[in-house]
């Protein structure tokens, strides 16, 4: 019994371990030590996390999928099962809303409704900056947030018809012993879920880019 507890908490360990070791996935070396807006709100010292992917659409057409996500608005394309799972009533769209189109600094981004039982106040992100067709950037920051981090995604041309979107996520690191456990223990699952997020902007900015498409109508990608 307590063999089979160890190697569980061992093979749990190694598994994190390994995904904090792919915490730029996706990013070429040139696009995870470049200076992306909203770095400059966090110092160091902090952590950072860069994910990226090839999107087979210029930015223009990336952009109105990446400026409306949030719980009721376009969703977070992501895993959207996981999400409903734990009662967070997420769904993903497959359409350009205009009514969605419109964030400034100030907004929130919510991803997390208030009445949820786990997080009666809910959670959200205030918007920070927003550079239409090249970044938006959210934040988090004490005392109404634990960490004090950016979260922001970046447009960037990538040859004729193409871009590349670039996830950036940094935070001071934390001080408090059970924040920095927290922080580690959370990265695997923020690590697959941003990866899945990217990924399902796009797709759908590829789809409706008229790029090439698999069997299964998703684009494409390279990486």
């Amino acid at each position: 019994m307590i063999r089979a507890l160890l190697t569980g908490i061992g093979t749990a360990a190694l598994a994190t371990q390994v995904l904090h070791a792919t915490r730029d996935w996706g990013a070429m070396p040139d696009e995870v030590t470049r200076v992306l807006p909203g770095d400059e709100l966090v110092p160091g010292p902090a952590e950072q996390t860069t994910l990226a992917v090839d999107v087979d659409a210029p930015a223009e057409a990336a952009w109105p999928w990446l400026v409306q996500i949030g719980k009721d608005r376009g969703g977070m394309y992501s895993y959207d099962w996981l999400e409903n799972l734990v009662g967070l009533d997420i769904h993903s769209t497959d359409e350009i809303r205009e009514e969605w189109q419109h964030l400034a600094a100030g907004d929130r981004v919510v991803v997390v409704p208030p009445g949820y039982s786990p997080m009666p106040d809910g959670y959200s992100f205030p918007v920070a900056q927003v550079l239409p067709g090249r970044a938006l950037v959210l934040r988090q920051a004490p005392p109404e947030h634990p960490w004090n981090s950016v979260w922001s995604f970046h447009l960037v041309p990538a040859g004729a018809g193409r871009c590349r979107l670039i996830s950036r996520s940094r935070t001071e690191r934390p001080r408090q012993p059970g924040l920095r456990i927290a922080t580690r223990l959370m990265e695997p699952v923020t690590l697959v879920m941003t990866r899945r997020m990217l990924r399902g902007i796009a797709e759908r900015a590829g789809r409706r880019a008229g790029a090439p498409v698999s069997e299964a109508g998703v684009p494409i990608e390279n990486r």
